[in-house]
């Protein structure tokens, strides 16, 4: 167990058109850790505006979109802050994937300059699958061990070629910098998180208790072999 006092507070990056399960998986983690502990969770939308209004999972216009079928299946998420007026005492900063990390709009500009300028203050920067490229082109990563999404490998390598790419593992730690593979992949990193912070015994029963089966190796993902 850290001898150090954990951290309790806790924000997610929000854009149009980000991954659903790069956010929620890590986000049942931490509910399911604050039944324990003291945790606080803000969602801040990566918009200057500070009207709250809910961020979506759809993609953005101009954003690439693998749905041909013009089918309707997203979802959204009420931030409690926007640019505007961002948390003041983030200690952990999530930052998901998603479509909307590569869209040519202002949301992923936002994103990258909010990590540049906020990282020096954080005591952990976590990212899921795609989010690795907004780390990457935020300038964090350089020299550092990182991963991300295994099906858009090489855009996400491309972002930052002086970061230490691992393409094999699931989830990476780098000092007080975490990157994950492709969506589940997140799910894995926060609790493998969990277990640095507050001890593999904690990060066990909250996987026992979300019946989630922890792939507890962050040197194996299977998607790099399945996406090659």
């Amino acid at each position: 167990m850290p001898s150090s006092p954990a951290p309790t507070r806790f924000c997610v990056l929000l854009y149009p058109g980000f991954e659903p399960l790069d956010v929620f998986g890590p986000v049942e983690v931490f509910q399911t850790l604050s039944r324990t502990h003291p945790i606080h969770l803000s969602f801040l939308s990566a918009s200057s505006d500070p009207a709250l209004d809910p961020v979506s999972t759809a993609p953005p216009p101009g954003a690439p979109t693998s749905n041909p079928r013009g089918s309707i299946a997203w979802t959204s998420v009420a931030p409690t802050h926007t640019l505007a007026s961002p948390p003041s005492d983030t200690e952990v900063l999530l930052v998901p994937g998603g479509v909307g990390s590569r869209s040519p709009g202002s949301a992923p500009g936002a994103c990258i300059d909010y990590i540049t300028a906020t990282y020096p203050r954080l005591r952990s920067l976590l990212s899921v699958c795609t989010g690795a490229e907004l780390l990457a082109r935020s300038g964090v990563l350089a020299g550092r061990r990182a991963t991300g999404n295994k099906k858009h490998w090489g855009r996400i390598t491309a972002a930052d070629p002086a970061a230490k790419w691992e393409k094999k593992a699931r989830w990476v730690r780098d000092g007080n910098i975490w990157t994950s593979g492709g969506v589940s992949a997140g799910t894995d990193m926060a609790l493998g998180w969990v277990a640095a912070h507050f001890g593999e015994e904690v990060a066990r029963a909250v996987a026992n208790d979300i019946e989630y089966e922890w792939r507890n190796d962050p040197e194996w993902d299977v998607f790099a072999y399945v996406w090659s």
